[in-house]
């Protein structure tokens, strides 16, 4: 009798709770950063241009940095490298106002989450093998998000007692973030991952050189990514969930609860979904999350009672956990051991700059068409992606059996 795998590692298990303390410091955030730069002199427009910046850092540097950790191979100096950028950029935001410098440390906590994500996915994945992928991306993703909730939940409390007091926040969240950074440093890179020196010396490093990875890649990867790209080009932010909310009249209150109520849903059934993706198939069930999305999206236009958006959001966990985690997990098993951060990269990189355009196109849609608009094209078109993808045959590079 063969013995068993230890599914869950060391590694995958730090990790895990490296990501669990940064999503608290990050999320920290989320809800009072549009109101702290308003109060400091921003502009929406000005917000918009600064977000907007720090997505396009995020996306170009996944895919750049994605491919160097393969070039170099090395993984674990460019996860260190990641978190510490976001780390330090947080407090900057605490002690500066000028708008320069505000763009400075919003850009670097997010080029930041660049230059780790592809390295440690990498990481991940070669952690395990490709019938375990789906619950061992899952069970980082629950990590991932429980920190998703546990941080809008310490900001409402702070805010409860403190409010208006948001630059302080910015420095209670310097430390989760520093103790994610602290973690990565017990965790060492293998040594078969380093390529030879030829290999080394042959490789273009450019900050594009990614893209060259698509002459390169399986058939199967060729079918995929479009097809996960046009879904996020459908895939506009989650605050148009919110805004839409409070479109409908729910409080502030309410959307911060529906909010972690969410984040709750999606960390509980993360691992679930990646157990069910590697025993009946990953392309199911990010086909059937994406049904989900759709029936969110087409829904929610028409909705108004608390009761139903938290329904609707009990919906869309569900979506979110068989969304992000397993499309990784798919990716990973498309491509060969040495090239995975860089298929990751080449992917999430077209893909945030995707989302970037969904969401100006949502809040075109929103502006000139109406609430209802932003929310019935998406969710129209979802529905038709989900055709697509059904009839679609794609097979594991990694061995003859279908993804189906």
């Amino acid at each position: 009798m063969p013995p068993k795998i230890k599914i869950i590692t060391r590694t995958i298990l730090v990790l895990s709770l490296v990501s669990l303390f940064n999503d608290i410091s990050s999320e920290l955030l989320i809800p009072i950063m549009p109101i702290y730069l308003k109060s400091i002199g921003f502009t929406v427009a000005l917000i918009g241009l600064l977000e907007g910046g720090a997505q396009f850092a995020a996306g170009i540097s996944k895919g750049y940095f994605g491919k160097l950790s393969d070039s170099t191979g090395k993984r674990i100096v460019f996860v260190r490298l990641g978190y510490l950028l976001s780390a330090v950029a947080k407090p900057i935001m605490a002690f500066f106002t000028n708008p320069y410098i505000i763009f400075f440390s919003r850009i670097s906590d997010r080029l930041g989450k660049g230059v780790r994500t592809n390295a440690r996915d990498a990481i991940l994945s070669s952690e395990t093998t490709s019938e375990n992928k789906g619950k061992v991306f899952g069970f980082h993703q629950s990590f991932d998000t429980i920190g998703a909730a546990i941080g809008p939940t310490g900001a409402l409390v702070y805010l409860y007692y403190y409010p208006g007091h948001y630059q302080t926040m910015f420095l209670i969240a310097f430390f989760p973030s520093l103790i994610s950074t602290l973690l990565t440093f017990l965790i060492k890179d293998k040594k078969e991952s380093k390529p030879s020196n030829t290999i080394i010396k042959k490789e273009n490093r450019g900050l594009f050189s990614f893209l060259n990875y698509w002459k390169t890649a399986s058939k199967s990867y060729k079918k995929l990514v479009p097809a996960l790209l046009v879904f996020a080009l459908l895939n506009s932010s989650d605050t148009f969930l919110l805004l839409m909310m409070k479109h409908q009249g729910l409080t502030d209150v309410q959307l911060i609860m529906v909010y972690i109520f969410y984040n709750i849903i999606f960390a509980a059934m993360a691992y679930p979904a990646g157990y069910i993706g590697d025993k009946f198939g990953l392309k199911g069930t990010f086909i059937f999350g994406c049904f989900l999305f759709a029936i969110v999206y087409l829904s929610f236009p028409f909705t108004h009672a608390i009761w139903v958006f938290g329904l609707l959001f009990f919906l869309y966990g569900i979506y979110a956990a068989s969304n992000d985690g397993i499309a990784r997990a798919w990716i990973s098993n498309l491509s060969n051991k040495d090239k995975t951060a860089t298929a990751l990269g080449f992917y999430s990189s077209l893909s945030s700059i995707c989302t970037l355009i969904a969401s100006v196109a949502g809040g075109l849609l929103w502006d000139n068409y109406g609430a209802s608009t932003a929310f019935l094209v998406p969710g129209i078109g979802v529905l038709l992606l989900v055709v697509y993808m059904s009839v679609i045959r794609i097979k594991n590079q990694d061995s003859p059996v279908s993804i189906n």
